[in-house]
């Protein structure tokens, strides 16, 4: 799978991926507004792991953010199951020496395509942490509205906090 975007390339993780991931993800300021399963430090072994986890066949696309075809970040649909089949949650990083360069934005509009006329979705959703308002900001940019503040949902390094719901649905228009 490969999505061209307008400042990056989408395509699934391969072997050779490995370094410029571990690279990119190590790194306390993106594992801090990452779900726990993103460890930090981030290493060889951990990177290894993840892109065996997505050579898998599943119903799950995660890829690599790339730029010349290296490697700079992650982005990925975990589709609904059940009668929330037509949803799936967005995340992404990037890592941080391209940050401020559209480089996000850019991904979060390949997929969200993708998501629409590939996927058969109706609704793509995104739950930041309330405080990470680089992550708001690009999904707000990319014309998802927020739905609500999830109070106390979420614990990350010891301390209860506050997700944002965030969604576009597949009638949006710009």
């Amino acid at each position: 799978m490969r999505i061209e975007c307008d400042r990056c390339v989408l395509r699934e993780w391969n072997p050779g991926d490995v370094e410029s991931l571990v690279e990119n993800a190590n790194n306390y300021s993106i594992a801090s507004t990452m779900r726990d399963q993103f460890p930090s430090p981030y290493t060889l072994e951990d990177g290894k792991s993840w892109i065996k986890v997505t050579s898998y066949p599943g119903k799950n696309f995660f890829l690599a953010i790339t730029l010349d075809d290296v490697a700079v970040g992650g982005i990925g649909l975990t589709l609904g199951e059940d009668i929330e089949r037509i949803s799936a949650e967005v995340g992404y990083w990037l890592g941080e020496k391209y940050w401020g360069k559209g480089i996000t934005s850019s991904a979060i509009k390949g997929i969200v395509k993708y998501g629409f006329n590939n996927l058969g979705l109706e609704r793509i959703f995104a739950k930041p942490f309330e405080h990470n308002t680089a992550s708001r900001k690009v999904l707000e940019k990319n014309g998802f509205k927020l739905e609500g503040i999830m109070e106390k949902s979420c614990i990350k390094n010891g301390k209860i906090c506050n997700q944002v719901l965030y969604a576009i649905t597949k009638n949006y228009r710009e």
